[in-house]
């Protein structure tokens, strides 16, 4: 399928007769501030906690609301809306939102593989085939989501600028993949997932699998790591947001090389692209500075970094293509060197640096090397010093 029979198909999707269901929805949202008027006030926050409730939970009286509210919310074309805490009781905009807003269908944010896991957990709990429907009607969006190269947008359907890039910024693409994955096995809670499905997810996976290993950054011919987007079409690293420039990702490379080393039976690919990016997070170790980010006492966010030998590994989130150098990207899309270059707003907002492979090289790397009989190459001599 081309770019513009895409494009043909998201458009055909946006001919959903809006207004009238935003009509629908805002009515919804009276009778729901009626019905839940002895809902506690304060809650926690939703989000991926709620994957990790003990099992008999999800057939508790809260678990079906929150699972209520997921119902009210999922969208004409079968995804939720980013952003949107699904454990308060829903209002006209949450679910205006739901239908034709800004925030609708998307991935980022864990939008709608999480609202999926919940509603799965609360089915197998409760045994409530609307739920069930629910999570149904989002696989079949996942699978329609996908590009025909394996890819997933941040947004379908699909949306003007970066949201189309195939994504996997904030761990969008490989949360849908290991979704899929686990749809594929039969893995409770998923198992009342029909047989065809499953298939369709089987090969979806083995798609999303193979457009991670053509979009694998190569340096002087060696495999390296990936960036947090890559373009649809061409497949290479491309721009984000303003501050989000092409470069190698020291984060999200993190989360792919762990969605690799779960393959139960990697091919000789797989073993290269896991190796290469291991490889190169070793020798893009960040040693000798301690980063620190957090609200400074005028009640403003910042982040700054300071020399310390004793400090742990960190690993940049952007790396320049080519020279592997940290780089720090502010909304003025100018690449700077060290992070006191770049305006406080986003080094408060923003995570330049983190841990983020520390655990995957110390502790996951040999255990998958060992498992797999892969020969583990030697490290470096030591990680270059910081340069910031």
């Amino acid at each position: 399928m081309s770019h513009r029979e895409l494009q043909t198909t998201a458009a055909s999707l946006r001919r959903v007769p809006a207004l009238m269901v935003l009509s629908v929805v805002v009515f919804k949202a009276a009778l729901l501030d009626a019905q839940e008027t002895d809902a506690p006030t304060t809650h926690r926050r939703w989000g991926a906690s709620y994957l990790h409730e003990k099992s008999e939970w999800y057939a508790s009286a809260e678990a079906q609301r929150i699972a209520d509210h997921l119902l009210q919310h999922q969208s004409p074309a079968g995804g939720w809306p980013k952003s949107v805490d699904f454990a308060a009781a829903p209002t006209p905009q949450s679910l205006a939102d739901a239908v034709s807003g800004g925030r609708a269908n998307s991935l980022d944010n864990d939008a709608t593989t999480v609202p999926m896991q919940f509603l799965a957990r609360v089915a197998q709990a409760t045994g409530d085939e609307q739920y069930r429907r629910s999570f149904v009607r989002g696989l079949d969006y996942l699978m329609e989501a996908q590009y025909p190269n394996g890819g997933w947008p941040q947004f379908f359907p699909l949306r003007e600028g970066y949201y189309s890039h195939i994504t996997f910024n904030d761990g969008a693409m490989i949360h849908a993949l290991t979704l899929l994955r686990d749809v594929a096995a039969g893995e409770p809670p998923y198992d009342f997932a029909d047989a065809d499905r499953r298939a369709t997810a089987a090969a979806a996976v083995a798609k999303g699998v193979d457009c991670i290993l053509r979009t694998q950054i190569k340096q002087g011919g060696k495999l390296t790591a990936w960036c947090a987007q890559h373009d649809e079409i061409a497949l290479a690293p491309t721009s984000g947001r303003s501050y989000e420039v092409p470069s190698l990702s020291g984060a999200e490379s993190v989360g792919i090389v762990r969605f690799l080393m779960a393959i139960d039976r990697p091919t000789p690919d797989v073993i290269a692209a896991v190796e290469g990016a291991v490889a190169w997070l070793r020798a893009v170790t960040v040693t000798g500075l301690r980063y620190e980010r957090g609200v400074q006492a005028d009640g403003k966010k910042d982040g700054h970094v300071a020399r310390d030998p004793t400090a742990g590994p960190l690993w940049a989130r952007f790396y320049e293509l080519g020279s592997n150098r940290p780089i720090f990207v502010g909304r003025d899309a100018i690449v700077r060197y060290s992070l006191g270059d770049v305006e406080r707003e986003r080094r408060g907002g923003y995570a330049y640096y983190g841990d983020w492979a520390e655990s995957l090289l110390s502790n996951e790397y040999p255990r998958w090397a060992e498992k797999h009989g892969v020969v583990t190459p030697r490290p470096p001599a030591g990680p270059a010093p910081a340069s910031d």
